[in-house]
């Protein structure tokens, strides 16, 4: 198959991305990529606690999520990429080929953010990174959950 989802969640993995969205699409793997959760053998216990035994997790930072990509792609399994801010997704997507897709699934407030959607907040600087990444030919939605809406980028920017 492939990786379903390209996922921004600044939440990780929780019980929205396995149950809300790995159920309905029957993933068989998602990738967790981040930089400092990669390093903390402790932080990955506590996501993968919160995975069904029968969903590999696979910790990885960006550089080694760059080069694996292409496997991940390959995988007969589906599988969901998770990322908790927009520079990783970003530094994957390169051109926009590799990664052709974007959901944005929870952004939450910090300071210098602004609400767009109930669970979306971004900085302007933030905006213009998921503008440009969309120049790219990078399709970005909103989605919080399967059933609802996906909103594309240009309606809360």
């Amino acid at each position: 198959m492939s990786i379903a989802l390209y996922r921004i969640d600044d939440r990780l993995i929780h019980g929205q991305v396995v149950v809300g969205w790995g159920k309905p699409l029957n993933v068989g793997f998602i990738v967790l990529v981040d930089d400092a959760v990669r390093g903390s053998t402790w932080e990955q216990e506590l996501y993968r606690m919160g995975v069904p035994a029968g969903i590999e997790v696979v910790f990885a930072s960006t550089a080694e999520a760059l080069a694996c990509l292409p496997d991940w792609e390959r995988d007969a399994r589906v599988g969901l990429l998770v990322a908790g801010d927009i520079d990783t997704l970003a530094a994957l997507a390169g051109d926009g080929r590799r990664v052709p897709r974007i959901n944005l699934g929870g952004l939450h407030h910090r300071p210098g953010r602004s609400p767009r959607l109930r669970y979306v907040y971004l900085s302007d600087a933030e905006a213009a990174q998921l503008k440009a990444l969309a120049a790219r030919g990078v399709e970005i939605t909103a989605q919080d959950v399967p059933t609802a809406r996906p909103v594309p980028l240009e309606d809360f920017t």
